[in-house]
């Protein structure tokens, strides 16, 4: 594209980062640390962003049951937060705001800069190598310049505005739904009806006319102590995660939707007569879009497997998460098999090769997060907060080491490895 007036490049780094949610920041916080200029662009107001912005209730696991795989900067983000649940805990409560600081208070202190209100736009090559991103914010267009560029955004926008080639849902395409999360009080913390029982009438409510959908697949409402819950309540079905007219309609819809789970909470479940909704996410929480075709496409079979691998930068065991499709009997029959079986006994897990984090035909580009290569199913495990910690933290050292020759292909992998140790990264 060839612009009519010349960009000013605002920043020139070694490093840039798109997106700053879980491994974004991770991303940044780790090339920083290790001496790099670090420039990371978000979107929103906020680091964070499906756990901040979009209000998801709650970090998924952050261990096997014997290892803690999410160490490093995503344990240490964790230890600085909910710090009255116990580390172990299989879920952990979030305190968005106590989150939001969390995040503001190590990136301040690993020296990178950062902008909130600031969007990759566009994307400038030179062959195979990024020469330059537009930005867009509110003192207008300008470019940044890096030797390395990590695409933290999630859907993988970065990548796909550099010309990356990807996979998006199942085989036609469709991903699985988002839910726009939300937050609610005046809830009686010890006679709420347990999360896993609290799905129980969703038919008698759809017979009703309460709901307007029969989504069996509830995954609820995780309730605090002080009255507080956090609810992961319904699914947007239907929405292209990468189309903003599609996500708009999702919500509306969303935010509509929670009148009629305030109605079935009150009428159905213990606990909840007195509750009142105090705010939805400024975004929905997106669990698929793109995935970008990297050097190696993790797979299910190395799930089913445990692989290990060579180039391995982490570990993760988080089951296979695919949300139900759409409301029929069938579709949560095999949400329920596929849950069940494609998850692990305590202290199993897989390992994360570095080159998943590599998209294959880009030199000096990295991946990190949900967006990583990966095939559905796998990319529905490692798709969740600490999974994002693990591969961010790897993506921004392997961009320190690949600073030097701008080419991600010439890391060390044992010089990335034992960095990545360092740091306090679980490798074994």
């Amino acid at each position: 594209m060839q612009y009519i007036v010349d960009l000013k490049t605002k920043y020139n780094v070694d490093v840039f980062v798109a997106g700053g949610g879980a491994a974004g920041v991770a991303a940044a916080v780790a090339a920083a640390r290790q001496g790099k200029k670090v420039f990371l662009a978000e979107s929103m107001g906020c680091f964070g962003g499906v756990g901040t912005s979009g209000l998801v209730p709650a970090f998924a696991p952050f261990d096997d049951g014997v290892n803690i795989l999410a160490s490093g900067i995503g344990y240490e983000i964790r230890k600085s937060v909910s710090r009255s649940i116990p580390l172990d805990s299989y879920w952990t409560l979030l305190n968005v705001e106590e989150l939001k600081r969390a995040y503001d208070n190590i990136m301040v202190e690993s020296g990178a800069q950062f902008s909130f209100f600031t969007t990759v736009c566009d994307v400038v090559m030179r062959d195979d190598m990024i020469d330059y991103v537009v930005l867009n914010a509110k003192s207008g267009m300008f470019a940044v310049k890096a030797k390395i560029y990590i695409d933290c955004t999630g859907d993988g926008d970065l990548s796909a505005l550099a010309g990356a080639q990807f996979e998006k849902g199942d085989a036609d395409g469709a991903v699985m739904p988002a839910t726009l999360c939300s937050l609610w009080a005046n809830i009686d913390s010890d006679d709420a009806t347990d999360i896993g029982q609290q799905n129980a009438y969703i038919e008698h409510a759809y017979n009703a006319g309460i709901l307007s959908y029969d989504d069996r697949h509830l995954p609820g409402m995780f309730i605090h102590q002080n009255g507080v819950g956090g609810g992961n309540l319904g699914h947007l079905f239907n929405i292209n995660p990468l189309d903003e007219c599609s996500i708009t309609e999702g919500m509306l819809w969303g935010r509509k939707s929670m009148l009629e789970y305030e109605e079935y909470f009150k009428t159905y479940l213990h606990g909840f007569e007195n509750m009142y909704l105090c705010s939805t996410g400024t975004i929905p929480g997106i669990r698929e879009s793109r995935r970008i075709k990297c050097d190696y496409m993790l797979n299910v079979d190395d799930f089913i497997n445990r692989a290990d691998f060579d180039d391995e930068i982490g570990r993760y065991c988080y089951p296979v998460d695919i949300h139900v499709m759409d409301t029929s009997q069938k579709e949560l029959d095999r949400y329920i098999a596929e849950y069940d079986n494609l998850r692990y006994m305590e202290g199993e897990s897989y390992g994360i090769p570095y080159r998943s984090l590599v998209p294959a035909t880009h030199s000096n580009l990295l991946t990190a997060g949900r967006c990583i290569g990966t095939d559905r199913q796998m990319q529905a495990s490692i798709r969740v907060m600490p999974g994002c910690f693990i591969t961010g933290q790897a993506a921004g050292i392997a961009a320190v080491l690949a600073a030097e020759h701008e080419d991600t292909r010439k890391v060390n992998v044992s010089d990335l490895k034992s960095k990545l140790k360092s740091i306090g990264a679980y490798i074994r």
